[in-house]
């Protein structure tokens, strides 16, 4: 959506059914979801801070929440006894949150601080959130404690088709979200995996298989602290953070689009997250991606559609990076089919792209959205220590199954 220890990387599989957590090797794997809507260490990591950034970003702006689509869920177990919550992985936010349909037996410790965020942009769906910290105890899949977690327990919410949700956006993504505290931030969870000596790098690996529905087949992987070579070919390649603000609070990179030797965006600001459904990218660009593919705007779905015969044409999607050229073939740029009912008016054999319409122009410092459609194609590492986005091709890089 759209805020010395050994090394332990904590892997977090991700699978339709859930499964017992292993340890292999000194690596803790934990079960996530994938869902349709649109003696382990413990530690403490309560308080707050004041933010101080290097380089006097702007604040954040708000983050898009796709509730249309099939999601990437991590079950979170909060209290003791534990109650389990299916929270949304979001990296376009920072603050971990609880309650949207289920709700909290009060088992931490109120702390009185409240707390409070919207997602969404210009146009687009607003959901939001509002309620106090709990210092809890907080475990994944039952495997990974941590104690003393400051968790935002929200009262009410609205537009929130999960439980809560994970945010794994940069730190500075929670400033002003504590509405008695305007300028202060609080630990993010993998801050509190670093405070806890749990790991030692302030590194997210990521690898969402694509439509991988199969009960008994992996969707894919979180891992904290490093990454995980297993999940990806060739090598990562990696791209430095943008300064351009408000792309730059988030995981933000510059880049260029290309359709097959049409430009369609030129160098711009950006954010990855996996919170939003698709790939938005500004007004002139989609208007020149729409005339080069010949789709017409459909809309029942507000989605870019196009015949067989236009399909069978689509030219290779190339997003240029630093030093890196990431593609997309034809499968990869259109919505999964078998998908197409959750579409509000999508139609059977409908074939829509995944490319929509940011409504912001590249001038604001935002030119595109990377959503999970666009991340379920590669492996990619949220390196905050360096201050770079990595990216690798993976097996299903080129998958025909959309």
């Amino acid at each position: 959506m759209f805020p010395t220890a050994s090394l332990l990387t904590l892997l977090l599989a991700l699978s339709i059914m859930g499964s017992p957590v292993e340890v292999r090797n000194s690596t803790i794997t934990l079960p996530l979801t994938r869902r349709l809507n649109f003696s382990n260490r413990q530690s403490s990591c309560g308080g707050f801070k004041d933010y101080h950034t290097r380089d006097q970003r702007a604040k954040s702006i708000s983050t898009l929440f796709d509730r249309s689509a099939g999601k990437y869920t991590v079950a979170l177990s909060v209290g003791s006894p534990p109650k389990t919550y299916n929270v949304l992985v979001d990296t376009g936010s920072a603050v971990t949150w609880i309650r949207a349909r289920s709700p909290y037996g009060e088992t931490g410790v109120y702390t009185g601080r409240r707390v409070g965020g919207t997602y969404g942009i210009t146009g687009g769906p607003i959901a939001s959130f509002s309620g106090t910290i709990f210092r809890d105890t907080v475990t994944l899949g039952g495997g990974l404690t941590i104690p003393n977690y400051d968790l935002a327990v929200a009262s009410t919410s609205s537009n929130i088709g999960y439980d809560g949700v994970f945010g794994l956006g940069p730190q500075y993504l929670t400033v002003d979200t504590l509405t008695d505290s305007p300028g202060i931030t609080y630990p993010t969870f993998t801050d509190c995996l670093i405070n806890a000596g749990v790991i030692d790098h302030n590194i997210v690996g990521i690898f969402f298989r694509p439509n991988a529905w199969n009960p008994y087949t992996d969707v894919g992987e979180l891992s904290f602290g490093d990454i995980d070579y297993t999940k990806f070919t060739g090598n990562i390649v990696y791209t430095p953070f943008t300064e351009i603000a408000p792309s730059a609070n988030y995981w933000g990179i510059d880049q260029s689009i290309i359709y097959g030797n049409t430009d369609i965006l030129d160098d711009a600001a950006g954010i990855i997250d996996s919170g939003s459904s698709f790939i938005k990218i500004a007004p002139y660009a989609y208007a020149k991606y729409q005339a080069a593919t010949g789709a017409t705007f459909d809309e029942p779905t507000g989605l870019l559609r196009i015949t067989l015969d236009r399909y069978n044409d689509l030219q290779p999607l190339n997003f240029h990076m630093s030093q890196i050229i990431l593609t997309l073939n034809a499968n990869a740029q259109i919505w999964p089919r078998f998908l197409n009912y959750k579409l509000r008016g999508g139609e059977t054999d409908g074939i829509y792209l995944i490319i929509t319409n940011l409504g912001t122009a590249t001038r604001s410092g935002l030119g595109f959205i990377a959503g999970y459609t666009f991340m379920q194609r590669f492996y990619i590492v949220l390196d905050g220590e360096n201050f770079r986005v990595g990216f690798a091709t993976t097996p299903f890089t080129d998958d025909f199954t959309n």
